[in-house]
């Protein structure tokens, strides 16, 4: 790693920062995130090999790592500057949404997640916020963005939860060894959410929340999908299928009729979308990330009653639908 130049502006924050930085001698620029070094005390050899995958990294719908510096009190990465917004919010801007659009979007993902899968690399925090758009442009490819570090602030990741609540794999609740399969159902997750405006598991209780995700425990309803193709819901079910074992790769997925035939249906179903995405996303709990010691107390309350339960008997309620910069400085 090389020493930053001495005019990187100094970020503050519990683990990180991003600013904008413009690199000196030239107009390019970077996406900077700044970490605390003293975030990163007894996990130094752990950052070191994040940082040598990332940079093996290289593919269109990923938001590449393009340089490293460090400062006696930061460690600072120049990610690829991406400008065109959020997933969420540029659907809402949109003049017209349709399966078509959603399967599109669903395929650059999955092209990039497969990206990964073949390096070895399982992102494990998948969902919308973490799908931005390169440029604001209306023909502006999808990123995905904060893959691999993830892993810093939650250590050993394959027996610790990490994640967004309803976003995270059964397995992955049950705390078993878990993989590339977690990346591939929080993307079932995140096309259910494309097609209709709001999640397929959701309730204010966490304990509750973790029932359905651990039965996957979700419905097309109706109206919300009523003008939506079986093929697409074909789809879903394959990424939402609670044995990994059974669970769509990307690669299967990237073969699905709905991504890679003609099946998706072209109407217009913008209105009804964008009405639930506001109504279902403003919301904290969807944004709010936890770890283990959080729901492991939840999940063994909860472990006589699946058993009691193992008949197929809801145990709850699913009323989600329809629920009410400045001059950069230099690096």
């Amino acid at each position: 790693m090389r020493s930053a130049r001495s005019s990187a502006r100094e970020c503050v924050g519990a683990f990180s920062e991003v600013v904008l930085a413009q690199e000196r001698g030239s107009s390019h620029l970077v996406a900077l995130k700044c970490i605390p070094k003293k975030a990163l005390r007894g996990k130094e050899a752990l950052v070191e090999n994040e940082i040598a995958v990332l940079r093996r990294v290289s593919h269109p719908n990923i938001v590449a790592l393009e340089d490293v510096h460090e400062s006696p009190s930061h460690l600072y990465l120049a990610m690829e500057l991406v400008t065109g917004g959020e997933l969420f919010d540029r659907i809402m801007e949109r003049g017209s949404y349709t399966e078509k659009d959603a399967s599109h979007l669903v395929a650059q993902v999955l092209g990039a997640v497969s990206y990964l899968h073949s390096l070895g690399i399982v992102h494990r925090d998948l969902k919308p916020e973490n799908l931005l758009y390169a440029t604001p442009f209306e023909d502006s490819k999808i990123m995905v963005s904060d893959f691999g570090l993830s892993k810093i602030q939650a250590g050993n990741m394959l027996g610790t939860a990490c994640g967004t609540p309803g976003y995270v794999a059964p397995e992955l609740l049950e705390q078993k060894p878990y993989g590339k399969a977690v990346d591939v159902w929080a993307l079932g997750v995140i096309s259910y959410i494309l097609l209709c405006g709001y999640p397929p598991f959701y309730d204010e209780s966490d304990p509750e929340l973790f029932s359905q995700i651990l039965r996957a425990n979700y419905e097309f309803d109706s109206p919300f999908w009523d003008d939506i193709s079986e093929s697409a819901k074909d789809f879903i079910r394959h990424l939402l299928e609670r044995d990994p074992q059974k669970r769509f790769t990307c690669q299967q997925a990237l073969q699905h009729l709905w991504i890679s035939g003609d099946t998706a249906f072209d109407k217009d179903i913008l209105g009804s979308v964008s009405e639930q995405i506001q109504k279902n996303f403003a919301r904290n709990h969807w944004k709010r990330a936890f770890n283990a010691t959080s729901f492991l107390r939840h999940i063994r309350k909860l472990g006589q009653s699946l058993e009691n339960e193992a008949s197929g008997r809801r145990v709850m309620s699913r009323s989600h639908p329809g629920l009410p910069t400045s001059q950069p400085p230099e690096w």
